[in-house]
């Protein structure tokens, strides 16, 4: 196994904790969103924000960016917004000396490594599908011509869930790229008091870069890298699986609650989120409890209700909730069988059981 050694996941875990406490000198509180959004960044995923105005959603993203060494890019989706506006576009241009002209690309705001899609709901469906391509295979292409974007390109957009005028849904395939949707809530009357505290000053904290573009690249590779048991594959391809309403077995709750389930990518943002959350901790595997922590981000947004749901009040983190309930006999019975087969192993090497 390729560099994943306990020094290297050290490192990985000493980034995470130096990272924290840079952003602790902006952001007040919310450290499972900065956990999430650390887990997706070293997973070479992207994550859609969900929260009301005023929870520091933009802060948050602007601070991430300072903390790294990297080039930040901010884009306001507004309704007039145009593909273009983002990838780029082809103008002419005189050569003086002949006389002729040319084509010549003039770069847009996506090529940066983090991009911040503010509001990404206010702009149309053709403008949005801009990112696809980017989020996806990390190229973009105008006029023919395909174009590469630096790495690492990490992409973090903004929604405010509560004001639904004159925004535009995020398509499905497009909500499927983003490998975690992150909901920041109301701070607690502790941090409230201590943002009122710090915001109402003159004081402007300073934020030290704690990594590189190369540093986070290795640290990337070093996650996939990470080794994750059979039974914790089992695990989290069985709760993408029980998601879906037309799979036979499916709880009652999916049948009468979901129009469209998890797909595959889930269960793979699943297994990525659970490695890189092991390294975050300092350890060598993922578990199960690793793809409880992040069944919710990695699932909420791929989760379709129906009417029924919408009816009785009853929102995708619930199902969730009770699919990783359903999913529990299983996970007993699939760690017994690994350490059965573990045991078995050891007798057929002829090595002690605890060896």
């Amino acid at each position: 196994m390729q560099e994943t050694t306990l020094e290297a996941v050290k490192t990985l875990q000493d980034s995470y904790q130096r990272l924290k406490k840079e952003l602790a000198k902006v952001i007040v509180g919310q450290g499972e969103v900065i956990e999430q959004l650390l887990i997706a960044m070293f997973s070479r995923g992207h994550c859609l924000i969900v929260g009301v105005p005023g929870l520091a959603k933009t802060l948050l993203i602007s601070t991430l960016a300072r903390a790294l060494s990297l080039k930040f890019s901010r884009i306001q989706f507004t309704p007039d917004l145009m593909p273009a506006d983002i990838t780029g576009t082809e103008i002419i241009q005189e050569d003086k000396a002949s006389g002729g002209r040319f084509f010549k690309f003039l770069k847009g705001p996506v090529f940066a490594n983090v991009i911040l899609a503010d509001e990404i709901n206010r702009t149309p469906p053709k403008t949005q599908a801009a990112l696809l391509q980017a989020m996806q295979e990390r190229q973009v292409t105008v006029g023919g011509t395909t174009y590469n974007l630096d790495e690492p390109f990490y992409v973090l957009a903004t929604q405010n869930p509560i004001e639904q005028e004159g925004t535009y849904p995020l398509p499905e395939a497009q909500l499927d790229r983003f490998m975690f949707e992150v909901r920041i809530h109301y701070p607690s009357e502790a941090e409230e008091q201590e943002i009122l505290r710090l915001t109402t000053t003159g004081f402007a904290a300073e934020v030290e870069e704690v990594l590189t573009g190369p540093d986070i690249l290795r640290l990337q590779h070093l996650v996939r890298q990470i080794p994750v048991p059979e039974h914790t594959i089992a695990y989290a391809s069985k709760i993408a699986r029980l998601s879906r309403p037309q799979l036979d077995g499916a709880p009652e709750c999916v049948k009468r609650w979901v129009s469209w389930g998890a797909g595959p990518r889930a269960g793979q943002c699943l297994v990525l989120g659970a490695k890189a959350r092991a390294a975050l901790y300092g350890r060598l595997y993922a578990t199960t409890e690793d793809v409880r922590a992040v069944a919710h981000p990695a699932l909420r947004h791929r989760i379709i209700t129906n009417f029924n749901a919408e009816a009785e009040g009853q929102k995708p983190d619930a199902i969730v909730d009770l699919l990783i309930k359903e999913v529990a006999p299983l996970e007993s019975q699939l760690e017994k069988d690994a350490r059965t087969a573990k045991l078995l192993g050891s007798e057929d090497s002829g090595e002690a059981p605890g060896s």
